[in-house]
């Protein structure tokens, strides 16, 4: 989780000085973390949050800018949450914060998507949301052919509006269920370091970058060597093969052999692993590849025949197991 952890770093360090765009990353982070109980018959706004400085920052920030006084808790380590992790929980007056904050409707309903005022505000807005998202809930992977950027959703709508807030900044992400929990998922390279970017993470953008790049650069080396590594093992094996055919052929046919024939044999099982036009440098006079080729198949064709004629085992009786064709 060592991404996840870097990008959250530099993302608690932005601090926008526009009232309405830390209002709807505060308002982001409360809907992905937690947001409304009912504690002792009353409203309360709750957000659980991974680590202490986020958790202190959120609470300045109800302080600041809706002047309520939250309680800082740290939770203890449960079995479905590594480390523990903070609680920041404001009782009284939480359903008047619930209201400024959107969510709560008009009505006193929970909102269960985002604000609708959130998902059409101005771009710095929207950046601010997928923003307070991803500090509440998010996660980074590594490049790769899994790679993804996800944010865990409390519900459906709440992933619909994250991806409608997304799409309105150049951010391509989907909803989709996992093991019945809603998320939002980005894995197209390209989206991910618009993500990262538009969300302030530049650093980590970049970082991400460097290491997608270095790990195609190795796989396509390792995919060059593997690629080298057969071809150089099928002609290996294809000169075993060639060499015992050859060897059977010169038993077969024995003195009745031509002597050009028995020439461009000789070359080849001299120079075993040579290629047909090495073959013809070595020949005296040279020979060109074809005719060194076409040498060979007539011996070859020359000892198959008469081994039929005779009931013999032909060349291909020759080629190790395993070797076959």
């Amino acid at each position: 989780m060592t991404l996840t952890a870097d990008v959250k770093t530099e993302l608690e360090q932005i601090r926008d000085p526009r009232p309405s765009v830390r209002a709807a990353e505060l308002t982001a982070i409360l809907r992905f973390s937690g947001g409304l109980h009912s504690i002792a018959g009353r409203v309360a706004v709750e957000a659980q949050l991974d680590t202490d400085p986020l958790a202190r920052r959120v609470a300045r920030d109800l302080i600041e800018l809706y002047g309520v006084r939250p309680q800082l808790v740290r939770v203890q380590a449960s079995g479905g949450r590594a480390g523990g992790h903070f609680a920041v929980r404001v009782i009284d007056g939480g359903e008047t914060l619930a209201r400024q904050t959107g969510l709560f409707d008009q009505r006193r309903r929970p909102v269960r998507g985002l604000p609708n005022r959130l998902t059409t505000g101005a771009r710095p807005d929207l950046a601010a949301v997928w923003r307070g998202a991803f500090l509440a809930a998010g996660s980074l992977s590594e490049p790769g052919r899994s790679a993804a950027l996800e944010v865990t959703c409390p519900t459906s709508e709440a992933a619909m509006a994250l991806v409608g807030a997304g799409n309105r900044i150049g951010i391509t992400a989907k909803a989709r269920e996992v093991r019945g929990v809603p998320r939002v998922v980005v894995r197209d390279t390209e989206a991910i370091r618009t993500a990262l970017t538009e969300m302030g993470a530049t650093v980590a953008a970049a970082s991400w970058e460097d290491l997608r790049q270095r790990r195609e650069v190795r796989a396509g080396v390792n995919r060059l060597v593997n690629f080298d590594d057969a071809n150089l093992r099928r002609s290996a094996q294809a000169a075993v093969a060639a060499c015992a055919r050859v060897e059977r052929a010169l038993e077969i046919l024995g003195d009745t052999v031509p002597d050009h024939l028995a020439e461009a044999g000789a070359l080849r099982l001299a120079h075993r692993e040579a290629s047909l036009d090495e073959l013809g440098h070595h020949a005296d006079p040279p020979l060109t590849k074809d005719a060194v080729a076409g040498r060979i198949r007539r011996l070859l064709a020359m000892a198959d025949r008469k081994a039929a004629q005779e009931g013999l085992p032909d060349t291909e009786s020759a080629v190790p197991e395993g070797l076959e064709g």
